[in-house]
């Protein structure tokens, strides 16, 4: 599961879980500190804040020669590019030195930190338990007309595959994005996966955009979308050699974002219980 629907708007899980873990730490909090009328919402609020701000940082200091020709980029937050343990440090680090200053919140706020982590861990626990992992089985078709899927496009190497549709902004705007790393990544096998529209559709804008793409396939019911159980366009999945889900991304990519995900997938694969390496 990598969004849930709140309404008609897809959520991705995280920020689900995240909005859960905070209002159980505000809640549990508020209640610990109720006879001190203590409450630890702001606190929680700069130590979101603060994790944000650090893990972004971080985030383009890692990868500063990217973001370099481009310096405005560096504030599109939209990329998803965060280095979580930096605003994990960060948000504890807060955490630490309000408490230190205002000795009234040590017990609200360490009793509301901890009921939020079981209860987001809790829960991102569960999901994961009920997330399959495993390549995509949707039956596919090409720009041609023949019948696919991902297992035949793969051929053993790590695969990243992107829902998008030509309607979808956000899918436009980083289609150059995975059209060069496409092209420079021999390695691997990039996919593009239409949801629930034509290959008529599908080639007119490819043309008009000026875009090479290879595998590029039709996907006309979108059931790989809820196979993988996103509602959300793009959706960028990351897949090793041995076909298990590594990474995944919502929204648009940019060249960064790209790029750190992709370093997963340098790695070398790790064999599949039970098989042998080098075995046939």
């Amino acid at each position: 599961m990598l969004t849930f629907n709140l309404g008609p708007l897809p959520l991705p899980i995280a920020y689900f879980l995240l909005l859960v873990a905070l209002l159980v730490a505000a809640g549990v909090g508020r209640w610990v500190g109720r006879r001190q009328q203590t409450g630890v919402g702001n606190v929680l609020i700069d130590m979101l804040l603060a994790a944000m701000l650090v893990a972004r940082i971080a985030f383009v200091a890692v990868w500063f020669d990217t973001y370099r020709s481009a310096p405005w980029s560096m504030l599109d937050l939209r990329d998803g590019g965060f280095i979580p343990w930096a605003g994990v440090l960060a948000a504890l680090l807060l955490a630490i030195w309000r408490a230190w200053r205002r000795p009234l919140l040590r017990k609200p706020l360490t009793f509301g930190l901890l009921a939020g982590v079981l209860a987001g861990g809790g829960l991102f626990g569960a999901i994961r338990m009920m997330d399959n992992t495993a390549l995509p089985s949707t039956s596919l078709t090409t720009l041609t007309g023949a019948s696919t899927d991902l297992a035949a496009l793969a051929q053993g190497k790590p695969m990243i595959v992107n829902l998008w549709a030509t309607w979808c902004p956000p899918c436009r705007r980083e289609m150059p994005v995975l059209a060069a790393a496409q092209k420079r990544e021999g390695g691997m096998r990039f996919v593009f996966v239409n949801q629930g529209e034509d290959g008529a559709t599908a080639q007119r804008y490819l043309a008009a955009a000026g875009l090479d793409l290879a595998n590029v396939v039709m996907d006309r019911g979108a059931g790989m979308g809820r196979e993988v159980g996103s509602g959300a366009l793009p959706t960028t999945l990351f897949y090793d050699a041995n076909g298990r889900l590594v990474d995944t991304h919502l929204g648009a990519l940019s060249t960064a974002s790209l790029e750190h995900k992709l370093n997963r997938l340098r790695a070398p694969a790790q064999p599949l219980a039970g098989t042998v390496p080098g075995g046939k």
